[in-house]
């Protein structure tokens, strides 16, 4: 079979029915091979032992040339308008020990590397790979994808990103649209001194963004109102307004600083604060209670104030609410014989200490950040773009969302089942719904501990 109708096979499989790579000469044969793109003849051969040797061809081609190729196809077939280009990533979990994709040499190329990073899906117990995405405005249609490494940071994968779209588009001009993790100096300046045109969300850790949050405690900004909408979850609710507003001082590589303001999330975000301190204080009420029980099991000042400081940390309340420990002492008066209490009866004063916690809270803080409460800065170097120009092209970004939504519940993509990570050209399909013990699939495996289950 020729390698090209065996990967053909596969992602149709991916597309409609999700089949595990087992299974797929039964799909075949019994639906229709003709909608697979095979006659009746080369059905025949569909086996995954011919779609596994077809992924180790794919591992081993040029396949950076090959998307290209399809996106270029694509781009002129359908007419796709690559004005304004997003990107983003997600990762990818798998199931499974793993313990040789380490990102080894396979037949002199590199492997990925299956391992721990920075997991989007919140599964920091499950080994990744980063999964890189640019779709086009247009309808979001997908133009660029790759896999890198499960623990690669973000930042520097923009540069090989923009350079891809600038060999398959064959022009630098197109807005490239990206959340904050482009925001560093390598990759803005890789876009930028190529002629190419950028919007990012400036971090909270530049000192831009601190330096307006300061200036806007005794300054009022001249807002201007770009978007007013009925609330999208409730019609009797507050309206979804937003503001921009272009700061007077550009950034550290001089470049335009555009604020937005929205009411609902300032909304959002002062109830999540409230909820964050009511959470924090109710755990501290419950552990001064504790201490002055009459069983308290902490009973250390080290231990006491590791407690607060846990508190404190998983609620990240530290910068509104001051905690201390404070000992106390507690008297009690008892009789130094037994019987009946007179004028002549001795006394004797025992003393216990013990810790309690005491806390304030610091409105000057909480007045402080709720001054810029549903703010925040975009980045852009192009100045000939309007502030609502600006605006809309960041609004568009959620659409590569949607994207990742799909691919990991629609096209059931995560987790995977795949013991040889040099075959990661196209994630495998699995089933484990029709999964059995001794069917090829699970018996190829090298040990139980790669199952997905």
């Amino acid at each position: 079979m020729p390698y090209g109708k065996a990967l053909g096979v596969l992602l149709r499989s991916i597309l409609v029915e999700r089949e595990p790579i087992y299974r797929q000469h039964e799909t075949v044969s019994e639906f229709a091979p003709a909608c697979f793109g095979l006659e009746p003849e080369e059905a025949k051969a569909v086996s995954d032992d011919a779609i596994g040797r077809a992924l180790d061809r794919l591992f081993d081609a040029d396949r950076a040339a090959l998307l290209t190729d399809v996106v270029v196809a694509a781009v002129r077939e359908f007419e796709v308008v690559l004005d304004e280009l997003h990107n983003d990533s997600t990762t990818v979990r798998f199931c499974g020990q793993y313990r040789q994709a380490g990102g080894r040499v396979i037949r002199g190329r590199r492997a990925p590397a299956i391992t721990y990073g920075y997991s989007k899906d919140h599964r920091s117990d499950l080994k990744q790979l980063l999964f890189i995405l640019t779709t086009a405005d247009d309808g979001g249609v997908p133009l660029q994808f790759r896999c890198e490494d499960g623990s690669t940071n973000d930042a520097p994968t923009h540069q090989g990103t923009w350079d891809f779209l600038h060999k398959a588009t064959g022009r630098t001009d197109f807005l490239y649209v990206a959340d904050s993790k482009l925001c560093s100096r390598p990759a803005m300046d890789h876009i930028h001194d190529q002629g190419g045109r950028f919007i990012t969300v400036l971090p909270r850790t530049r000192l831009e963004d601190r330096e307006f949050r300061a200036w806007i405690q005794s300054n009022t900004p001249d807002w201007h109102l770009v978007r007013d909408e009925e609330n999208p979850r409730s019609k009797d609710g507050p309206r979804d307004r937003w503001w921009t507003y272009r700061y007077r001082m550009p950034s550290a590589e001089g470049w335009p600083v555009v604020w937005l303001k929205s009411e609902l999330l300032a909304l959002r975000q002062e109830h999540r604060r409230q909820e964050r301190l009511a959470r924090a204080l109710q755990e501290l009420e419950d552990l001064r209670a504790r201490l002055l029980g009459s069983r308290p099991r902490l009973r250390t000042r080290a231990a006491i104030a590791e407690r607060v400081e846990e508190i404190v940390s998983t609620h990240d309340v530290g910068r509104y609410l001051q905690a201390t420990q404070r000992e106390v002492e507690e008297h009690t008066f008892r009789q130094t014989r037994r019987g009946r209490p007179g004028p002549a009866t001795i006394y004797v004063r025992r003393t216990r200490r013990r810790w309690t916690v005491e806390w304030s809270l610091d409105e000057a803080a909480l007045a402080y950040d709720r001054r810029s409460d549903g703010m925040y800065p975009l980045l852009t170097n192009d100045r000939t773009l309007t502030d609502a120009e600006v605006f809309a092209a960041h609004k568009r970004q959620p659409t590569i969302e949607k994207r990742f939504q799909q691919t990991k519940s629609v096209l059931e993509i995560a987790p995977v089942l795949l013991k040889n990570e040099g075959r990661t050209g196209l994630p495998q399909p699995w089933s484990h719904r029709r999964g059995r013990k001794g069917s090829p699939a699970l018996t190829d495996l090298a040990d139980p501990t790669e199952w997905v289950v």
